[in-house]
């Protein structure tokens, strides 16, 4: 059960870090978009994350094997839109600008994007290494018995 729990923890890690890197491309990819179908420029979108919560079989079989403190891993607990101001850029050339001549831009940084891209590709990294290192050590177990 260990080891297969510590890849489930990893592969849940692999799937949520995944999605926080579509979204930030969905970010870099649309920080210039003036006008979405709501009529307003685009928001950043940014995906929230909580523990995963074991299910009572779960938790009665930690508790019986004296592994309480084992993770469940993480869970998508929604993606939500960052409520920040737009910038505003003044370009009264702009088909979408006001009528002082400013343009309501994405709220979104390309710099903190591109920092925190980096951030989840590192994490994707270090569960990939974290399921590798679980199934070498399950390979050695196993020649043990050879």
């Amino acid at each position: 059960m260990g080891f297969f729990n510590s890849i489930n923890v990893s592969a849940s890690g692999l799937t949520a870090e995944r999605l926080r890197m579509d979204l930030i491309a969905e970010n870099i990819a649309n920080s210039n978009v003036t006008r979405t179908a709501s009529g307003t420029p685009y928001r950043r979108k940014v995906a929230v994350f909580r523990a995963q919560e074991a299910n009572s079989f779960e938790q009665l079989l930690n508790t019986a094997s004296g592994n309480s403190s084992v993770g469940n891993g993480v869970e998508i607990a929604g993606i939500v839109e960052d409520q920040s101001d737009f910038k505003k850029e003044y370009n009264p050339t702009h088909p979408d600008a006001d009528e002082n001549g400013y343009v309501n831009l994405p709220n979104v940084e390309v710099v903190n994007e591109m920092i925190n891209l980096i951030a989840a590709s590192r994490a994707y990294e270090a569960n990939i290494t974290a399921v590798n290192t679980t199934k070498t050590m399950a390979m050695k177990a196993l020649e043990i018995g050879k």
